[in-house]
């Protein structure tokens, strides 16, 4: 069989390990997937990785943070971006479409329904989801509200999120080789790394600067790519670690004792796939609030910018029930990535 991905975002961070991830466990029950990105996008995880890709157009409105504004900008350009893809579609021939959050699961949907193939889509905004129920059948992410309910239509149906294979077999001894290699570094202390994902928020440099004043008891690390070039004069270097964008994450995993995560993204459940607890800070992107604590119950602590220095210190107070807790997760999410291809092929595969 043969599939095309249509994946929003700039095939760099979060959207984009989502669609590798699901692309591999594809790939590895012999569908052949051919990749699409918005013109604009640099595609760097894609080239990595060694995959080449389509251009064509694919809107977005901003997501969990889209504004009436945005989507209506975003609608102007939809009817030209579902051309493009009913014509690559059609050129392809392939067998069935995926579509993967936001604009792409949009422009997949009518793509697809206007080639007359069949199409799967993950959804997880208010507008991916007002779209391609409509069409398709949505799978659906962690962070939109539904995902906690119990009985969902036929048309609807859920996924933890695919992570990479590699993730829980890193080697703490190489990370510590890593992090020796920094001054501030000291091997009697604890490790907490924050994190709002391949972007570097303003929030999460916040959330650590006013860790290390609160407290020095503790290796602080800070990851990611700034969202602006002028954060990095944000950092205070003199107390945390900053590594900027990693291509060793899951060693740093395998040796971080706590991770401070906003509450959403693939990071979260990576983190929980490699037995770490978790605080989450919330609306640090663009106000957006999941509950991830509800729904990792008893394995995330959740708080707000104002409370996160005590939550954190709580979160060691009682790290064994956190941790005994996250072990129950772990198993699941590292079983979701094969799950989610054998969904997609049934859904699409016997209808193609």
């Amino acid at each position: 069989m043969n599939a095309l991905i249509v994946i929003t975002g700039r095939g760099l961070g979060g959207d984009a390990v989502v669609a590798y991830n699901l692309i591999d466990a594809l790939e590895k029950k012999g569908v052949h997937c051919e990749i699409a990105l918005d013109e604009s996008a640099p595609g760097v995880l894609f080239k990595k990785k060694g995959y080449d890709w389509h251009k064509i157009i694919i809107p977005q409105a901003g997501g969990h943070a889209a504004t009436k504004l945005s989507s209506l900008k975003a609608a102007f350009k939809m009817l030209p971006a579902t051309f493009r893809a009913r014509s690559l579609i059609k050129k392809l021939d392939v067998d069935f479409v995926v579509g993967v959050i936001g604009g792409g699961s949009i422009v997949a949907s009518v793509g697809a329904k206007l080639a007359g193939k069949p199409c799967a889509t993950l959804c997880c905004t208010p507008l991916d989801m007002s779209v391609c129920p409509k069409l398709n059948h949505c799978i659906l992410l962690p962070e939109y509200y539904r995902f906690r309910e119990e009985n969902l239509p036929d048309n609807l149906s859920k996924t933890y999120y695919p992570i990479a294979d590699n993730i829980t077999s890193g080697n703490g001894e190489i990370a510590l080789e890593k992090l020796r290699e920094y001054p501030l570094f000291d091997e009697n202390k604890k490790t907490i790394l924050f994190s709002s994902g391949s972007s570097l928020f303003k929030g999460m440099i916040e959330a650590a600067n006013n860790f290390v004043e609160f407290t020095d008891e503790y290796n602080v690390l800070l990851i990611g790519y700034p969202m602006y070039d002028e954060y990095l004069d944000l950092i205070n270097e003199d107390k945390i670690i900053y590594l900027g964008f990693l291509d060793w994450l899951n060693h740093l995993y395998d040796f971080i004792d706590m991770a401070v995560l906003t509450d959403d993204g693939v990071m979260i459940e990576e983190v929980l796939a490699c037995d770490v607890p978790i605080v989450t800070i919330t609306k640090i992107k663009w106000g957006r609030y999941h509950n991830m604590e509800g729904l990792f119950k008893g394995a995330i602590l959740e708080t707000d910018m104002e409370d996160a220095n005590e939550t954190i210190l709580y979160a060691f107070d009682i790290y064994d029930s956190l941790h005994e807790n996250v072990l129950i997760y772990s198993e699941i999410i590292n079983n979701a990535k094969s799950d989610l291809a054998d969904q997609i092929i049934d859904i699409c595969g016997t209808k193609s």
